[in-house]
């Protein structure tokens, strides 16, 4: 074979790769989406007198008791997964416009860590699993902080989900999520997508700022039933000062972020 055979061969391979990566992506960012939709819907539930878990798990927990809702679990499993290969690929080659910048590199691998955990427990539930997530997180905590120095581990990693909450209130009032589309993207959709991402965006920033806060004041009291994840921060705000009623703008807030991420797995550039 001569040298333009195999370079051609290659750049087919790439190509290859390439869509592989792309149908990965957008396959994850659907699943993640209609995630966060459920959860929304969850906590204006939660909001007006309704039990249960509002946290990813307990989206699918809900969806797994209706009809087809293993298929449906599954196909989110395998979002899940595709999600997660794909931010692994772009920890390792460098994220679409930001080069082979360290600190996008670096977020994509944490945000790979956390949709493989997500494929896990989607797993679990399709094996039969009833402990919710919360549960897991504090379990997690306790086992950590039961070691020396374990506390600091914990607080440190509390005060990296303040500082990514907070990183997300400021994309979401500055828009900056907006350079990731596509110039496919119609116009009018467009500024219908910016709003629903500067509503979404904020409000997941500061669910994350609140869920990192308990996290860190668990470290702080020795306390592990503090560090309930998205559940914890949610019921943390229904349990405060007007609970219902900021519960439920939080959870429109994170139905507008899932409506805005059905229009990132669609236009998105990967």
């Amino acid at each position: 074979m001569n040298a333009e055979g195999a370079r051609i061969i290659g750049a087919g391979r790439v190509a290859s790769n390439s869509r592989q990566l792309a149908w990965a992506a957008r396959t994850g960012l659907t699943a993640r989406a209609v995630v966060y939709l459920l959860i929304g819907v969850l906590a204006v539930l939660v909001a007006r007198g309704r039990s249960g878990e509002v946290d990813q798990k307990g989206a699918l927990a809900e969806v797994i008791s209706r009809p087809f809702g293993g298929w449906l679990v599954a196909l989110a499993a395998v979002g899940f997964v595709g999600y997660a290969l794909w931010r692994l690929s772009e920890a390792a080659f460098g994220v679409v416009g930001e080069g082979r910048a360290v600190g996008p590199r670096v977020q994509s691998f944490a945000r790979a860590l956390i949709y493989g955990f997500l494929a896990f427990s989607a797993f679990s539930l399709l094996r039969g699993s009833t402990t919710g997530q919360s549960s897991q997180q504090e379990g997690y905590a306790a086992q950590v902080m039961a070691h020396p120095g374990g506390r600091l581990v914990i607080g440190v990693a509390g005060a990296v989900v303040v500082v990514v909450g907070a990183a997300l209130v400021v994309e979401g009032l500055r828009l900056t999520f907006m350079r990731n589309f596509s110039r496919e993207l119609p116009p009018r959709a467009r500024a219908l997508v910016t709003q629903l991402g500067r509503i979404g965006t904020t409000a997941r920033g500061l669910v994350f700022a609140l869920s990192g806060g308990l996290v860190v004041a668990a470290a702080w009291t020795y306390d592990a039933s503090k560090a309930g994840g998205l559940d914890g921060a949610l019921k943390t705000l229904r349990d405060g000062p007007f609970g219902p009623t900021l519960l439920s703008l939080v959870g429109l807030g994170l139905v507008a972020f899932g409506l805005y991420g059905l229009a990132e797995a669609r236009y998105r550039r990967v």
